[in-house]
């Protein structure tokens, strides 16, 4: 019994030694995973700082660029404001030139209605002295031939009676007085016209100085009407068929409008868009002072329309100018400066009877001026 006891016991501290000695391996396998995985978890985290610093190296050179470019808009910005102040300092000069000019104008128009009353008042007593004068003339030739008379009687006579003398005397001395009177009134006559032709150079000079001032405002009127068709040229793509004569902008009306119509499809509304951007463009620099109207006038070929909405080329051409008249209202155009007119077939600028003569004929006409 003691025998099996110890054996026993002896395999009991066996199994206790096995199990000691399986533990370690399973330690070991365990460790070794573990490293393994913060192995992999330190090479994901590296992977991902380098694709990171990538990404941050990318960004920051978008960064520089973008920081460039609005360094690059805030110089142009920069220099548009600086113009846009000239410009603005321009305008500003030209307005108070323009003022000054207004001034002027009214009071050499004052001036003119002065000179032009007191010439009329001039004239009036030139007038009046020249009767008197033909007046005293005519009593001198009467008197005269009076005078002649009696000297006639008187020499017949063998005596001259005292009455006889008496009247000879009075004669001549009325005759002296006449004749001093005469050349007064030529004297006052000299001074008149003298002092009228020295009106007459004041109101020619007032005359070419209220030309000047007028003809300044047409000129600046036309150098606004210049920007105007430059800009409007350019908006309709430069067209070889529109055309600039004179101070009238001239559109084909086949551009905006079908045949024997006047309504404006998707197109017209598109390009007359683009005009109406041009006008509120060039109205914003146009002083207040400039009363200018932008005229829209239509024109046909000379073949005769008779439908019920358009009995005539007339009431056409008048429908297609109110339709953009309409439009650049609504645009935002103000209403009292655009004005639409119709001109039917009776305008044309080609006399021919081709279809090249007709397509020149329907037209439409814009026309910057003052009102």
């Amino acid at each position: 019994g003691r025998w099996r006891t110890r054996a026993a016991r002896m395999s009991a501290l066996g199994r206790r030694r096995r199990r000691a000695f399986d533990i370690w391996p399973g330690f070991v396998d365990a460790l070794t995973s573990l490293i393994m995985v913060m192995i992999f978890v330190l090479l994901i985290f590296a992977i991902g700082q380098f694709v990171l610093s990538n990404t941050l190296a990318g960004k920051n050179k978008a960064l520089d660029a973008l920081h460039a470019q609005v360094a690059e808009l805030a110089r142009t910005l920069s220099l548009n404001e600086e113009q846009k102040r000239l410009l603005d300092a321009r305008v500003a000069e030209l307005s108070a030139s323009l003022g000054a000019t207004q001034v002027e104008r009214d009071k050499l128009g004052a001036d003119l209605g002065a000179a032009n009353s007191q010439a009329a008042n001039l004239t009036a007593d030139v007038a009046a002295l020249k009767e008197l004068k033909a007046q005293l003339e005519a009593e001198v030739a009467r008197l005269a031939s009076d005078l002649d008379a009696t000297r006639g009687d008187l020499v017949k006579q063998t005596e001259l009676g005292n009455a006889a003398t008496a009247q000879v005397e009075l004669l001549n001395r009325q005759m002296a007085a006449i004749r001093e009177q005469l050349a007064r009134l030529e004297a006052a006559l000299g001074v008149a016209k003298a002092d009228l032709a020295g009106k007459d150079a004041r109101l020619a000079e007032l005359g070419q100085r209220l030309n000047i001032a007028l003809a300044n405002r047409v000129g600046e009127l036309e150098r606004y009407r210049s920007e105007f068709f430059g800009k409007l040229r350019e908006a309709l793509g430069q067209r070889s068929d529109v055309q600039v004569v004179g101070d009238r902008f001239i559109v084909p009306t086949d551009i905006l409008f079908d045949s024997a119509s006047a309504e404006l499809g998707p197109l017209a509304q598109q390009r007359l868009e683009s005009l109406a951007t041009t006008v509120r463009e060039v109205s914003a620099e146009i002083p207040s002072s400039i009363d200018w109207v932008l005229r829209i006038d239509g024109h046909t070929d000379k073949r005769p329309i008779h439908t019920e909405r358009f009995p005539s080329n007339w009431e056409l051409s008048t429908a297609r100018a109110l339709a953009i008249v309409k439009y650049l209202v609504v645009q935002g155009i103000p209403a009292h400066r655009l004005s639409a007119n119709g001109f039917g077939q009776f305008q044309p600028l080609d006399n021919g009877d081709s279809a090249d003569a007709y397509a020149r004929n329907r037209r439409i006409e814009l026309q910057l001026t003052n009102r």
